[in-house]
């Protein structure tokens, strides 16, 4: 079973440059993202925020794959739904004097919806659900919390088929959810 070598990487230096790695394959590693943001390896969930938020900062996404690089090796990992989850979401202004919907990730991730990242309407268990763009092609969900919370702000724009939610942020409407008429 493989594991991963991190080397001097550390998490005070940010997000590495995963996009500029390409060290060979070296195997699978027993680790599962499950789709509440839990990181479980060999079966037991990993309690040290500091250990899980340092081996988002070194997953990368390759089609449906996920994997954990350094600049000299790559494992691949399973990942339920997403790899990220939005625990928490603010309205504050910016520097141009817009609301923004500030987004953190259970990873430390801070997120401003119109300006680094956008939300797209994807199916999961049979609804469409909100998810965040991350970095590198990944995603987050929301926790239930945090989407109930969105659902309250969200402005209802009546249309022919039913009810949008929009959020405003960064002066651009964001779609958290339909709701047709029956």
């Amino acid at each position: 079973m493989p594991s991963i070598n991190l080397g001097p990487i550390t998490l005070e230096e940010g997000y590495p440059p995963v996009d500029r790695w390409h060290p060979d394959f070296c195997g699978d590693m027993d680790l599962l993202i499950k789709a509440n943001g839990e990181w479980i390896h060999e079966g037991s969930a990993i309690k040290r925020e500091k250990m899980v938020t340092l081996f988002s900062r070194i997953l990368w996404r390759e089609g449906n794959e996920y994997f954990l690089v350094t600049p000299a090796e790559k494992v691949r990992i399973q990942v339920e739904d997403v790899p990220f989850q939005i625990v928490r979401a603010e309205l504050i202004p910016n520097s141009a004097g817009e609301s923004v919907w500030r987004f953190y990730t259970k990873t430390n991730d801070v997120l401003t919806l119109g300006e680094d990242c956008h939300i797209e309407l994807r199916p999961f268990q049979g609804d469409w659900m909100p998810y965040v763009s991350v970095r590198h092609g990944m995603w987050a969900n929301f926790h239930r919390n945090v989407y109930y919370q969105l659902i309250e702000e969200a402005e209802q724009i009546e249309q022919a088929q039913g009810i949008t939610l929009q959020l405003k942020s960064a002066g651009q409407p964001h779609t958290i959810g339909t709701f047709h008429e029956i």
